[in-house]
């Protein structure tokens, strides 16, 4: 399992985009789960559906994602 980390880049709904700056080239895979933590400590896992450009993964959350904001550490 990879250790990269990315951050949100943009949530509409439960669909989020994760940008890995400088990690063109080895983007999670599709259907990789990513793990994000929010506020209240809850692990809130996010699955890879497509990538987007070549920094950025659009992903579907799990769980709600209420408390999760851009710029969080994926």
């Amino acid at each position: 399992m990879s250790q990269l980390v990315g951050k949100i880049a943009q949530i509409i709904g439960p669909v989020v985009d994760v940008r890995f700056e400088g990690a063109a080239g080895e983007l999670p895979k599709i259907y990789e789960a990513l793990e994000v933590t929010k506020s209240n400590g809850q692990v809130v896992v996010l699955e890879v559906q497509k990538h987007v450009g070549q920094e950025t993964v659009r992903a579907v959350s799990m769980d709600s994602l209420d408390g999760c904001q851009r710029g969080q550490d994926v």
